[in-house]
């Protein structure tokens, strides 16, 4: 921060310290206030900052035993509402979403206009629904997903061939960023049929720098979001960085997006076009559908890009961490891949639903794990009551779904990593149960959600299916470090580094080959060698 923006700082902060004296010096209570929802003392001008500490999920979770589960903040100039409990959070996300559908903007997505054009922030309007729909028909749809989860499938067998090179060679994997450019690539070819992430591109490390860099630089502290009087001068210039790594994502789609509209023309190029995300977003464009151009399209991908990578890596590095820090679980889950579709095998997308312990551990995951711990701000988009207290119009309202992941009246020794609780159980994240919400819920629940737990799955299953895990150094399972750091993703303090080794055993594939009649015939045996390869019979027996 400059000398000039320091000074103008301080003028500013000077005076609200005087205009809050002033008003605790001649105000008092209206009765309005008086139904607002309890909370911490505050201070003068900078109120109940302090309190979030750098772990604001857990400091919350902290202040909502003491003050209960609907709960007031100031946070500088903005009283803010907290809720923590399963049945307040279900009030916000379906009772009253008509209400609290729209979100409060953070600075830094001001950037590059993203705020008025990104889905997961502008209001419930015709832009809103066009935009919903895009997703939830042309993206994210079951339909569109079996269509093309043989591109899933190839993404996932890069994944597994490069953490068999990396185990040949005796090298650590570090197993959320291997994660993050598996996700990545399966976004690109989804939506343009090509890698975006090339460990031997220059720009595509660039492009996996940039993404990295928006989701710190937005998820630190920033004054601009507790006196929105400071916005103009961008105190900590994190608007200005954002800017930055926005202008480069947008201006890269621009560019995919004019060649392959400049192809389209071409009628000799027409055969081989692939028919991806973004032929339909431009099929849809060409058809002159309302309320939706070029820019709405590239900040579209540039959301779909952003969400879907860091929070999707970073629920499967906590994952992993759990399995191996509870290597009892770890071995029934292995033990379930074993006997449902053979050891060594990656895990497909018809298989998910033949695991169930394995999904009850991707559910435990989410449960003490959310990838956003506190979801997207909402906001009162008018006054409504919580519990009898009241919410006035405009505050923003936090739903620390960490906080009800953890609430021992839900959920019992709930520390404690047990997926067995979800065994038999009815309880989804598709946003029906409001104990277990990662996605959020009501009409703003993750449109991504389909293709999140898709991946998730097929991940972890094939990781650990195809290889056995120690931890990098020989530590204990006791030993490892599961601290985590506050950001728009709830990541590990310390990434997970892990060993992978070969799993040297004779192993039947159960999933039989189906011919094209319908009829199926048993998989060969097969036998991994020395270098973690397949081999036939035959040539095992010469």
């Amino acid at each position: 921060m400059d000398f000039f923006t320091s000074c103008l700082l301080c003028l500013l902060l000077t005076w609200l310290l005087l205009r809050a004296f002033n008003s605790v010096r001649n105000g008092s209570k209206s009765s309005d206030e008086s139904k607002l929802p309890p909370g911490p003392r505050r201070l003068p001008i900078i109120g109940n900052i302090f309190d979030l500490g750098d772990k604001p999920h857990r400091s919350l979770a902290k202040l909502a035993q003491i003050h209960g589960p609907v709960m007031s903040l100031k946070l500088g100039s903005l009283f803010t509402v907290v809720v923590s409990s399963e049945a307040t959070a279900k009030e916000i996300l379906q009772k009253q979403d008509l209400i609290f559908c729209n979100r409060t903007i953070v600075d830094a997505v001001r950037a590059s206009q993203h705020s008025e054009l990104g889905l997961p922030w502008i209001p419930v309007s015709p832009l809103w629904r066009t935009l919903r729909k895009v997703c939830i028909t042309h993206i994210f749809s079951k339909q569109k997903l079996d269509g093309n989860r043989y591109l899933r499938r190839d993404k996932i067998q890069q994944l597994i061939t490069n953490v068999r090179k990396s185990c040949l060679k005796g090298e650590v994997v570090n197993v959320g960023q291997a994660a993050f450019d598996t996700t990545i690539n399966l976004l690109s070819n989804t939506i343009f049929s090509m890698d975006l992430v090339d460990p031997n591109s220059s720009i595509a490390r660039e492009f996996r720098e940039t993404i990295r860099g928006i989701m710190i630089d937005a998820g630190k502290p920033n004054l601009a979001d507790y006196f929105p009087l400071l916005r103009k001068i961008d105190p900590h210039g994190i608007r200005r960085r954002v800017s930055v790594h926005f202008e480069k994502v947008l201006n890269l789609f621009d560019k995919m997006f004019d060649e392959r509209r400049q192809a389209r023309k071409s009628q000799e190029s027409i055969s081989t076009l692939s028919n991806d995300v973004l032929d339909t977003l431009l099929d849809i464009l060409e058809g002159g559908f309302e309320e939706f151009n070029k820019t709405h399209v590239s900040h579209l991908l540039l959301v779909l890009f952003v969400a879907g990578t860091d929070t999707t890596s970073s629920t499967l590095e906590w994952a992993m961490a759990e399995l191996l820090q509870n290597p009892h679980v770890l071995l029934k889950a292995k033990k379930e891949l074993e006997q449902a579709i053979g050891k060594g095998n990656p895990v497909e997308e018809c298989d998910i639903h033949r695991l169930p312990y394995l999904q009850a551990v991707i559910k435990e995951t989410f449960r003490m794990h959310p990838a956003v711990p506190l979801l997207l701000p909402r906001r009162a988009g008018s006054d409504a009551y919580l519990c009898e207290f009241k919410v006035p119009e405009g505050s923003p309202v936090l739903v620390n779904v960490w906080a009800i992941g953890r609430d021992p009246s839900i959920w019992e020794d709930p520390n404690r990593f047990t997926p067995e609780r979800f065994l038999g159980s009815e309880i989804d994240v598709k946003g029906n149960d409001f104990g277990l919400i990662p996605f959020g819920g009501g009409r703003r629940i993750c449109p991504g959600l389909p293709l999140a737990n898709r991946m998730l799955h097929l991940m972890l299953g094939s990781l650990i299916n195809s290889f056995d895990w120690e931890l990098e150094g020989g530590i204990s399972p006791n030993e490892m470090n599961m601290e985590e750091k506050f950001g728009i993703s709830l990541q590990m303090a310390q990434p997970l580094r892990a060993i992978p080794l070969l799993i040297l055993l004779t192993i039947r594939s159960h999933r039989p080959e189906r011919l094209l009649n319908g009829s199926t015939v048993p998989s060969p045996e097969t036998v991994v060698d020395e270098h973690g390869e397949s081999v036939s019979n035959a040539a095992f027996e010469q």
